[in-house]
């Protein structure tokens, strides 16, 4: 059994695509065309089969695919075993996240790190929830959010850890008429002009909650991804925005107000592939994660 026709097989389960493989794994397509037939051969069955215009596993070709992250859960423990028996762990960790969380965590975790032999080589990227987990094909760890719990949606067979749980408030100018109350309800913003994010952003869930308890449509006046931009718009106009706790600065003409009869808070967890999180580099950047992640809760809570 070829393991390298077992990762084959797990990448165009991962991906989709016999394209996509071919690029993730440094070939052209038809080489993984190719190597897709050799590896039937060798099985002595069918592993993928016509879907449209590309192909799919077959229930025989998934089995496999499966396979193969536990031959390479396996191959990670073992080196994370080596690792510890040489020393301290090393090499480049490759980490995505979302801008807000990467904010109020990177600095501090790369400042934790910075006396180890692990380099960071990290990335930020602003995509709908849904989209985070296929980011863990391609980097070590992926930091996403959620409104709905601690695992992302399409996050079904990753790694999960919970880092964080961020309150997420109403923003408002200084000067906004509510800006003067202890906090508010869904009633008291239910007829004001809002900025959004997106559809399928996390954010936009507190909206359509919003919407449900008072039973009125909100306006929207404008629906953008960054926070700094919706920062800059609240700050000068009676627009409020939806904007997490921990980043959004409060000595600069904006206001942050508890929603209190609605659960706006977001998750913010670290999700990898299994036999990633065997790596003892990995889980010593999953540590300071967590580390900073909870020094950042407790001073807010303070």
């Amino acid at each position: 059994m070829d393991v390298r026709h077992l990762e084959l097989l797990r990448e165009l389960s991962e991906r989709g695509s016999v394209t996509a493989a071919a690029r993730a794994t440094h070939r052209t397509p038809s080489a993984v065309s190719q190597q897709l037939k050799i590896a039937q051969r060798e099985f002595g069955m069918t592993l993928v089969e016509p879907a449209g215009r590309g192909v799919r596993l077959t229930e025989a070709g998934r089995l496999l695919a499966d396979g193969a992250s536990t031959v390479a859960a396996a191959i990670e423990q073992v080196q994370a075993r080596w690792d510890a028996y040489r020393g301290e762990p090393s090499g480049t960790v490759t980490i995505t996240a979302l801008p807000s969380a990467a904010t109020f965590l990177l600095a501090e975790v790369m400042s934790d790190l910075a006396s180890t032999e692990i380099r960071l080589e990290c990335s930020d990227v602003d995509i709908a929830e849904a989209e985070f987990a296929g980011l863990a094909a391609d980097h070590d760890i992926v930091i996403a959010h959620s409104l709905t719990g601690v695992r992302p949606a399409g996050a079904d067979g990753l790694t999960v850890v919970p880092l964080a749980q961020e309150p997420l408030d109403v923003a408002m100018a200084a000067d906004h008429p509510l800006a003067g109350v202890a906090a508010v309800r869904a009633a008291d913003v239910v007829d004001r002009e809002w900025i959004g994010v997106p559809l399928g952003y996390p954010f936009d869930t507190v909206l359509h909650m919003i919407e449900q308890v008072t039973g009125a449509e909100l306006t929207i006046d404008q629906r953008l991804r960054d926070n700094r931009l919706v920062e800059s718009l609240v700050r000068v106009s009676h627009r409020i925005a939806i904007l997490p706790r921990f980043t959004t600065p409060t000595d600069s003409g904006i206001v942050l107000k508890e929603l209190t009869d609605i659960p706006s808070a977001r998750h913010i967890s670290a999700v990898l592939r299994p036999d990633r999180a065997e790596r003892l580099a990995v889980q010593r950047v999953l540590l300071a994660l967590r580390h900073v992640a909870s020094e950042v809760e407790r001073r807010h809570r303070q």
